[in-house]
């Protein structure tokens, strides 16, 4: 009975989503408004799974289901709309346009390949998320100094989290829209009282882009240093003194003990700060909107300029489909990386 409930239920899905696939795809009308009944389908199916479970595997079923509803859930919300998106990147869909979704193919592919704005776009990510080892060894440094017996050691450690807590948004009007505007922030008067004529932080290429990593390094600088703090809090002190009593200096005590034991922590924190980095959008799109000529775009800005300016979602679609594939191939080379890298040495 339950393997019946579990086939019977996935042909009824199955049967239902073709339908639908053959309705969207103009080859016959079954009446659907939209894809709710897949999504009903897709229901039925879990429950008779997870009802399944304990008509076949009896008391083992029960303890999958403490997992079973939650894996189906995450499907739900990740399998299903990668497939819908997929479905739309290789369509002509302008919102703009009265003629619809339309299937192109590989035209999205080969518009991306010529988009010289894409591929600058994906430069400006190598540049970013390479700024990322300064940040490393910002918050590192940092870490030691908050680890140490400093005067107001509590109050210096809530004062450095400050930014964690702002908005990035908050953070691009606060210090981008405000501070840093060339007639009236109190940045450029300064530099004019200190002598330089028409100070501007987002005219030049490079000086805008480096305002930009120095905004974003400033909001999650906190968030590796507070993670490296924990890490130095977590070696045990007897290490350091034994090296202190066999004569190593603080440079060598750091470099054999402390860093090498703080590996494995390193290497967790970059990585997030890699995928925070590779989603850097919100300052991107509140002060320069990519400006000036492309310098400060990233490519999930300019994945949403595709969206909003150009209403152009089969396109947009496409790129942001193409960028998940350099994630993950990315993010997983860095992970084996990072496993050889933390490997315990024999």
């Amino acid at each position: 009975m339950g393997r019946a409930l579990v086939w019977g239920s996935a042909a009824l899905m199955a049967l239902v989503a073709a339908a639908q696939v053959a309705q969207t795809a103009g080859w016959r009308d079954f009446g659907f408004a939209n894809w709710r009944p897949t999504l009903y389908a897709y229901c039925l199916f879990a429950t008779c799974l997870c009802w399944a479970q304990v008509l076949v595997r009896g008391e083992q079923g029960k303890r999958t289901l403490f997992v079973l509803p939650a894996a189906l859930f995450v499907i739900s919300l990740t399998v299903f709309p990668l497939l819908f998106g997929l479905v739309i990147a290789f369509s002509n869909w302008n919102l703009s346009s009265l003629s619809g979704r339309q299937f192109n193919g590989t035209a999205n592919l080969v518009q991306m390949w010529h988009d010289p704005f894409y591929w600058n776009a994906l430069g400006n990510m190598v540049i970013y998320v390479a700024a990322i080892v300064v940040e490393y060894a910002i918050a590192f440094g940092l870490a030691l100094i908050l680890a140490g017996q400093i005067r107001a050691r509590k109050f210096w450690r809530v004062s450095f989290l400050m930014p964690l807590m702002l908005s990035p948004v908050a953070v691009s009007w606060m210090i981008g829209k405000s501070m840093l505007e060339p007639r009236f922030g109190p940045l450029a008067r300064l530099a004019r009282a200190l002598g330089i004529e028409n100070p501007s932080f987002f005219e030049s290429p490079w000086m805008a882009k480096l305002t930009i990593m120095v905004l974003d390094a400033w909001t999650f600088i906190p968030f590796m240093m507070i993670m490296l703090l924990a890490g130095l809090q977590a070696i045990p002190k007897e290490l350091q003194e034994a090296s202190r009593v066999d004569g190593a200096s603080g440079w060598k005590s750091f470099w054999e003990i402390t860093f090498p034991l703080m590996l494995p922590v390193s290497v967790t924190a970059i990585l997030i700060r890699i995928i925070f980095k590779l989603k850097l959008a919100d300052i991107v799109i509140t002060i320069t909107s990519g400006g000036p000529g492309g310098a400060t775009d990233t490519v999930t800005s300019f994945i949403f300029r595709e969206y909003r300016e150009r209403s152009n979602v089969g396109y947009g679609t496409m790129l942001a489909m193409v960028y998940l594939v350099l994630i993950v191939i990315g993010m997983t080379i860095l992970m084996k990386l990072a496993a050889r890298l933390t490997r315990p040495r024999t």
